[in-house]
């Protein structure tokens, strides 16, 4: 027999409370409430404990490394200076006069001994012809007091005859002493004549070595560089020669005058190589080797400076005199050096106090601006006399280690302007030299 749904009794409401445990109190697990404020706890742990990291991390040093490494290293001096020949020669005259004839130019190659200029020989010739005339006047005197010596002997041979057959009794004595002096007038008259002879024979040679010298010849073979004469023009030798032209003897070969500071001075020796450059052709570099450094000093503006000569091969004629260069010697070089960089001696972290070569005694700081504008590191650092630029001077550079700055001695040595060769017995290559300290906060 089917029973109807509706007659189906519903469940007391006793009965679904209880089956859903209504009417008990909840555990403190299934409470939200302790859930969310341990989570709050969890979070606000954290938040704490981000900010004191991220304070710490904030206050904490940060250092700018660079490693130190093996390499080369070169010390190099700069000067200006500008292009000479090897040998010039100011050609001038001695004589004053009128210029007659100019017979070579500028770049005109001349020999020795081609005549460059002549002045005109008018009064030059007519001084060597009254010289010859002179001369010729002392030579017929000489003749006539030679015929007068000549002349006081037969006289004098004459009167001693008569007083040997005589026996002394004639001719007097007065008579013997007046023509034996007369013989010594005309010996005395004769040497004086043969003197005028000699000073009118070396008056006419003076004279033809001045009219030669109206014609100026070329000492050397070379090239004309200047020229500071024109046909017509009036030369006056007075204390010292006029110069009329400059000949170089061989454009080939030329000499670079450099003036070296006095504080490289010491580094540069005859025998190293440099190059140069000259605005003339900014691209390429010339080869020159130092052939001498001055002893003496040349002092422009209260600096020092010491003239050098560098050799120059001018095979393709480019240079040319006068010009200005700009030289690099090579001074030192290194291989396989220890290096590291300028700024890490002079680096000190901030509160560990000035180094002790700090200049005035002031504090390197390890900030990045005022590390900045310290004063470099002079180039090789103090030198001493024979170390090639080496300085003697002990330093100390920071490396980073275990997240910390410590301090290691080193010997700088010579330096390019940015890495310096050091020696160390605790440096070794790949350790992080500190060249900076960053501020609290800064990014890098």
């Amino acid at each position: 027999m089917t029973r109807s749904p509706a007659s189906v009794p519903d469940p007391a409401p006793t009965d679904l409370d209880a089956l859903l445990g209504a009417g008990h109190a909840r555990r403190w697990w299934q409470r939200p409430a302790p859930w969310l404020g341990l989570l709050l706890v969890v979070l606000l742990a954290g938040g704490a404990s981000w900010w004191l990291a991220r304070k710490e991390t904030a206050t904490a040093p940060r250092f700018v490394t660079e490693e130190a490494r093996r390499g080369g290293l070169t010390l190099t001096v700069t000067a200006n200076g500008t292009l000479q020949p090897t040998r010039a020669v100011n050609i001038g005259s001695e004589l004053s006069g009128t210029v007659r004839r100019v017979l070579v130019d500028v770049n005109d190659r001349v020999k020795k001994g081609q005549v460059l200029v002549e002045l005109d020989t008018a009064k030059l010739a007519a001084q060597v012809q009254r010289s010859r005339a002179s001369l010729a006047a002392a030579q017929a005197k000489l003749a006539q007091t030679s015929a007068t010596v000549k002349e006081a002997q037969a006289s004098l041979a004459r009167l001693q005859e008569v007083s040997r057959l005589s026996g002394g009794k004639v001719p007097s004595a007065a008579e013997l002493d007046a023509g034996a002096a007369g013989l010594d007038r005309a010996r005395a008259d004769e040497r004086s004549a043969r003197a005028s002879v000699e000073d009118a024979r070396a008056a006419l040679s003076n004279d033809e070595t001045n009219l030669s010298k109206a014609s100026i010849v070329s000492p050397i073979d070379g090239v004309v560089l200047t020229r500071a004469v024109e046909p017509g023009n009036a030369v006056a030798a007075t204390l010292q020669a006029v110069t009329l032209m400059t000949v170089a003897e061989d454009l080939t070969r030329m000499r670079l005058e450099v003036k070296v500071d006095e504080a490289d001075v010491g580094v540069v020796q005859t025998g190293q190589k440099a190059t140069f450059t000259v605005s003339a052709y900014p691209s390429r570099k010339y080869p020159a080797s130092v052939t001498r450094v001055a002893f003496g000093s040349t002092t422009t503006d209260n600096v020092v400076t010491y003239v050098t000569w560098l050799d120059v091969d001018n095979g393709d004629l480019s240079l040319r005199p006068g010009m200005t260069a700009s030289a690099t010697i090579t001074a030192v070089e290194r291989s396989d050096a220890l290096l590291v960089p300028n700024t890490a001696l002079r680096f000190t972290p901030a509160g560990t106090g000035a180094p002790l070569d700090a200049p005035n005694g002031a504090a390197a700081s390890g900030g990045g601006i005022v590390s900045k504008l310290m004063p470099r590191l002079p180039r090789g650092g103090p030198r001493s006399a024979g170390t090639g630029g080496v300085a003697a001077l002990s330093r100390q550079v920071w490396v980073l280690q275990d997240g910390a700055a410590k301090p290691v001695a080193v010997t700088p040595g010579i330096s390019d302007g940015r890495m310096t060769e050091v020696t160390s017995d605790a440096l070794r290559p790949g350790m992080a030299v500190i060249t900076d300290q960053l501020s609290a906060g800064a990014r890098q």
